[in-house]
């Protein structure tokens, strides 16, 4: 059981590195080519040869990311000590799982046209939600917090190396460069769409939230934009490279189903 899961962890960083490694191909593509790329990444994956094979794996691999994000953050897996700090870890986590949950879906809606996500997917679609919601002003706003805060902490942890902890991973400095130079990256990413979801809440307008290409059109307008936005696009090229240094070197435990059995009945 415990080799199965690693495997079907592994799996789900390779799939979460592709989709990043689409998303900086496409964007810097946009750069060079002098026009905006209207296409998400999965959309643009769907129009090649075996497009629909190349999806549904994505999806089938994300829902094994799916499968390791809740091992972290509702059985443990990495030990974070039951403390505040911990518990905002795996809140977290968990929150990740759920997004990757709905991306996954959405691969698969648009591999097999099941007519899941359409226009009202993505952070768009979740800002709506949550304005649909009583109190969907603060909820909204809320949501923007949490991607600001989880901006700042995946900046830091890749100054910081924290990472480090959680790879087998010495001697290999182009590596570490790489997965701080993504992390980076994709923790400014971060920053600008909790600042467009608090914009969106403060207007009452869902439509202001952003994307990741909301977010790098945002930074294309700002003095020295274009150089910035090949920059962070190619820094989200390397964070794809961190989860595949990731599937191959991150140290996995498979979660102690025993312990969450026992814990059951006390939950209940």
């Amino acid at each position: 059981m415990g080799s199965k899961f690693k495997l079907l962890a592994r799996a789900g960083y390779v799939a979460r590195g592709a989709v990043f490694i689409l998303v900086a191909g496409l964007a810097l593509f946009s750069s060079f080519g002098g026009r905006p790329e209207t296409k998400s990444a999965l959309d643009a994956l769907l129009s090649q040869p075996l497009g629909q094979l190349w999806l549904t794996l994505i999806g089938l691999g994300l829902l094994g990311f799916v499968a390791w994000r809740s091992a972290q953050s509702v059985a443990n897996a990495d030990n974070h000590e039951n403390n505040a700090k911990g518990m905002a870890i795996r809140t977290t986590l968990f929150m990740s799982a759920m997004i990757y949950t709905g991306l996954a879906f959405y691969a698969f809606s648009r591999a097999w046209s099941l007519g899941y996500g359409g226009s009202g997917s993505g952070e768009k679609g979740l800002a709506a939600w949550a304005m649909a919601q009583p109190f969907g002003i603060y909820l909204a706003g809320g949501i923007g917090v949490g991607f600001l805060c989880g901006g700042v902490i995946t900046i830091y942890k890749g100054l910081s190396r924290r990472f480090e902890r959680y790879l087998s991973l010495s001697d290999q400095k182009t590596l570490l460069l790489l997965c701080i130079y993504g992390l980076v990256s994709r923790g400014i990413i971060f920053v600008i769409i909790g600042i467009l979801f608090c914009y969106a809440a403060f207007t009452v307008d869902p439509g202001k939230a952003g994307s990741v290409a909301d977010a790098l059109s945002w930074i294309r307008r700002l003095p020295f934009g274009a150089i910035i936005y090949i920059v962070v696009a190619a820094g989200l090229a390397s964070f794809g490279i961190y989860n595949f240094v990731e599937a191959r070197y991150r140290i996995i435990r498979s979660p102690d189903t025993g312990a969450i059995r026992a814990k059951l009945p006390a939950l209940s």
